[in-house]
């Protein structure tokens, strides 16, 4: 070895102690710090709902985590995609932020045309829970398996009724893609949100619908409802008596994921910075019961792991949309 490129024991503590400390910093040292000032969470959905829910939740961990408040911003409307459109044309700074589901991998084929690519405007930060879906029916429906309601529905072409809580939603797909791999024959009624949906599914209105744990576990409980499979690859915690559908046909997988994201251009220390937090968020004991009373699970991961699921969930989704000929509402 050249003698000059030689590094001496005490050289080489000083080099590593001088970079574990680096490693140590608080958020920003050596730069300018982020946030300075407040963030603009922008939720594209009406208050009340499980974006809205979620974003509130991580929002004010980062509040008190971070010394700057995360406000949120409800922009609703065209299925979400006018509150993407204002996170698109925000200047890429960090300071404006989206909280998105899977709606925005199914809008990238449910809309013909968009002012805005999601995949490449929106750059993934971090992806915050996945939640699962229960198929449901209405107790006077004979089927109490997911092998009895495909053999019923197939002796019953286009007499049961399935509930959707609008075209592109999480429901809706979810049905749609059941429909497309049991081959079966179900005539989708569309609401304006889960809330009728699942009203006129506990009237009688509808036999079918395939909703979210929040939503329907305790008139599942109470016998109101039926619930007949879990749309999860495995069993849930929350309902461990429930068999997957997967577990009679096989590869079917339909969980609605939640996540935020930044303007395309947002530099990348500070989208590692705010993917770092908010797995942090997630480790937290208190928001991982809280997302687990939801019936969720917590999706720690990297932007690039989240990058990876939009873009998969993008073609499948896509796929789906296509077999069901759904148009925006």
């Amino acid at each position: 070895m050249n003698p000059s490129h030689r590094l001496s024991r005490r050289d080489f503590l000083h080099a590593t102690t001088g970079a574990v400390a680096v490693a140590l910093l608080p958020w920003g040292a050596g730069a300018e710090p982020y946030p300075t000032r407040p963030v603009r969470l922008v939720v594209p959905f009406p208050a009340g709902g499980a974006t809205d829910l979620l974003a509130r939740l991580v929002g004010q961990w980062l509040t008190e985590h971070t010394g700057q408040p995360f406000i949120i911003d409800n922009r609703p409307g065209a299925g979400g995609n006018i509150g993407t459109e204002a996170v698109v044309r925000a200047p890429p700074d960090g300071y404006t932020l989206l909280a998105f589901d899977t709606t925005s991998a199914v809008n990238t084929t449910l809309y013909d045309r968009l002012n805005f690519n999601f995949i490449r405007d929106i750059a993934p930060v971090a992806s915050i829970v996945r939640l699962p879906f229960v198929v449901l029916v209405h107790p006077l429906v004979p089927a109490k398996t997911i092998s009895e309601l495909i053999a019923y529905a197939k002796a019953n072409p286009g007499k049961i009724n399935m509930a959707s809580a609008g075209n592109g939603t999480l429901p809706h797909v979810a049905g749609e893609l059941f429909k497309m791999m049991t081959g079966t024959e179900m005539v989708t009624v569309t609401y304006r949100g889960a809330a009728p949906a699942l009203a006129d599914l506990l009237g009688g209105q509808v036999q079918v619908y395939f909703g979210t744990t929040p939503a329907s576990i305790e008139h599942v409980r109470a016998g109101r409802l039926r619930a007949i499979a879990v749309t999860t690859a495995a069993r849930l915690d929350l309902l461990p008596d429930l068999p997957t559908v997967s577990g009679v046909v096989p590869g079917y997988e339909a969980t609605g994921w939640w996540g935020i994201g930044a303007p395309k251009g947002t530099p990348a220390d500070v989208i590692e910075r705010l993917n770092g937090d908010i797995n942090a968020a997630l480790a937290d004991p208190a928001l991982k019961a809280r997302i687990a009373d939801l019936g969720g699970t917590a999706l720690i991961g990297s932007p690039a792991d989240f990058g990876r699921l939009i873009a998969e969930e993008t073609e499948k989704w896509g796929k789906v949309v296509k077999f069901s000929g759904a148009k925006p509402e």
